[in-house]
């Protein structure tokens, strides 16, 4: 008689911080699941906590960490130093059955530490394309190193899965989890006229929407050009609404737009933490990034009933259906991306139609539930 697979108990996850983003944002979604399935999770925050580590908190998950960042580079990376001997530490007296690293700057200081702790099951998430290795080929020499001690490697799309597979990570270790939409939050979001109604949005006023942080690879630029092109075939009353932390290109972007003639037709509405009560307001989503791993922003389009227009990078074609869910465009191409937003603009039918199967393919196949038992199941084999 076989005994039933063993049940990890205690999880540790390293990341740089919990500063709003697509990944933190995972992680808000997903670990308070695993608790509720009894595991101990705790998240170690090499940097500083950041903004989402107190909701986290509320909902059961442990943050280790600093509250805050320091402004001086010489003492961040003092900080940085003393964060090292920390999770060494903390490694070392807690010993969880599992350790996950998040994001590169983790993996590349967190896996030597647990190696050398005898952490003896340690998994990586890759969570974008290698892209970044271009401009820092250190980092992919490093991360090559560090896959060769992982217990697992995760993927969240078949394209940053295939790209770790190139870079030497075996099969039987490499594994593809998607990333997860809580379906629950936008069920009770409000009313379309209600959101529209908070924002001052006419009911009859075209609303596209982008759910990205102000960073040059989310193709901000491409979509203002794009827009440009597009403008004289929308209609007299559309709007934009950009939704994202701005991490430094918040004042060039708006000099584009002014000079474009756009900057009354956007509205700048910073980090928003209820994605799910402002994307009813919305007619189309878009996601025009240079590279992705898989974005959160457009399952969440998916499931607030969106037509998506998107870009054709990471995981984007594996979510949106080409013609079935909304439209893929190629990356840092403003005429194909001025054309789909022109053809779903006029068309409220097809509009209609994209947004209806898209809500069905998020709750068939990017329910949160699901993501959090692949992770689950996952952790009980590796255990």
């Amino acid at each position: 008689m076989t005994s039933p697979p063993a049940r990890p108990s205690s999880l540790t996850v390293v990341i740089g911080s919990l500063e709003r983003g697509g990944t933190e944002r995972h992680l808000l979604q997903i670990l308070p699941g695993l608790v509720r399935r009894g595991l101990s999770v705790e998240v170690f925050c090499l940097s500083h906590k950041g903004s989402l580590a107190r909701e986290l908190v509320e909902r059961g998950v442990a943050v280790i960490g600093r509250d805050h960042r320091s402004s001086q580079r010489a003492i961040r990376m003092l900080q940085l130093l003393f964060s090292t001997l920390h999770l060494s530490l903390r490694l070392l007296f807690r010993r969880p059955d599992l350790v996950h690293f998040f994001l590169p700057a983790a993996y590349i200081l967190g896996a030597p530490i647990a190696f050398l702790t005898r952490c003896r099951i340690r998994v990586m998430s890759r969570r974008s394309q290698n892209n970044y290795q271009r401009s820092q080929p250190w980092i992919g020499k490093v991360e090559r190193v560090w896959h060769r001690c992982m217990t697992a490697v995760i993927g969240n799309s078949q394209k940053v899965v295939s790209q770790l597979g190139e870079e030497g990570v075996s099969a039987n270790k490499l594994h593809l989890i998607y990333n997860g939409v809580d379906l629950a939050a936008f069920a009770a979001s409000p009313s379309r006229q209600a959101a529209r109604a908070s924002l001052d949005i006419a009911e009859d006023t075209l609303v596209l929407a982008i759910v990205a942080n102000l960073i040059p690879y989310k193709g901000h630029q491409d979509l203002l050009q794009a827009l440009a092109l597009a403008s004289a075939d929308l209609p007299e009353d559309w709007v934009l609404l950009c939704a994202g932390r701005d991490d430094g290109i918040g004042p060039r972007l708006q000099d584009r737009a002014r000079s474009l003639g756009l900057d009354n037709r956007i509205r700048w509405l910073g980090s928003v933490e209820n994605i799910p009560a402002l994307l009813p307001a919305a007619d189309i989503g878009l996601l025009v990034s240079h590279e992705e791993g898989f974005s959160n922003a457009v399952i969440e389009y998916m499931a607030a009933g969106l037509p998506v227009v998107a870009t054709d990078v990471g995981g984007n074609s594996e979510a949106v259906g080409n013609g079935e869910t909304g439209l893929i465009v190629p990356a840092r191409d403003p005429v194909h991306l001025a054309e789909a937003i022109r053809i779903l603009a006029g068309d409220k039918d097809m509009r209609l139609r994209m947004g209806r199967a898209g809500c069905n393919r998020a709750q068939e196949r990017y329910a949160l539930d699901t993501c959090v038992e692949a992770y689950i199941r996952l952790y009980r084999q590796l255990v």
